[in-house]
């Protein structure tokens, strides 16, 4: 089993940081929690051109402190830690 299958095991306690480039800034966010599921769902996407039109992202869905169930879409720019 690879360390990236390992930190996002269901039950894993996970920090998620997520960078969005802009022309002049990078806004960045920060979110905590327990793994709930890792999965990669296809969404509709009409200019994606994948198979059946449909476009793949690869989805973690995490349970904060507080109960909120949080889905975070994961890309080149995602950065997940396992945490004590």
């Amino acid at each position: 089993m690879s360390i990236e299958t390992l930190a996002l095991a269901p039950g894993t306690r996970v920090q998620v940081t997520q960078q969005l480039p802009a022309v002049r800034r990078v806004d960045t966010t920060t979110v905590e929690g327990t793994v709930l599921r890792y999965r990669q769902s296809k969404t509709g996407s009409w200019f994606a051109h994948g198979l059946h039109d449909k476009l793949w992202l690869d989805r973690l869905e995490i349970r904060k402190d507080d109960g909120e169930v949080v889905v975070l879409n994961l890309d080149q720019y995602t950065v997940v830690m396992a945490v004590g």
